[in-house]
């Protein structure tokens, strides 16, 4: 048996209609307070920080790195070489090849629809 309501709550004088989607001429929230600051602040880090200025710092980092600091290590590794994927499930090998495929033939075909200007049958 599901808990969930079937309707959406209605939580008083929300901006939102009994089905639950943003009523007509609703402003919406107030956005994020602090994104000017944030904005204000990136700015002034960014004309107090020349580019050798940055170029020291990573060379700070990479050289951490190699003396054995983990930490130094794992920040090389993330922005140099990337994050690693998780790891695939050997169960489920054959579904994502076959959905891989299905999805690189819709991109295909979108693709050429686009670029031929024709749509072939469905």
């Amino acid at each position: 048996m599901s808990t969930l309501s079937p309707t959406p709550s209605t939580n008083g004088s929300n901006g939102r209609t009994a089905s639950g989607r943003f009523a007509p001429g609703w402003k919406g929230g107030p956005g994020n307070p602090f994104a000017q600051r944030v904005a204000r602040l990136r700015s002034t880090l960014l004309e107090s920080v020349s580019d050798d200025d940055l170029k020291a710092i990573v060379q700070a980092v990479v050289g951490k790195a190699k003396a054995g600091d983990m930490a130094a290590v794992r920040v090389v590794l993330d922005y140099c070489v990337g994050k690693p994927l998780p790891a695939t499930d050997p169960d489920r090998a054959d579904l994502d090849g076959e959905e891989l495929a299905r999805e690189k033939r819709r991109v295909e075909q979108a693709t050429f629809e686009r670029e031929s200007g024709f749509r072939a049958a469905q």
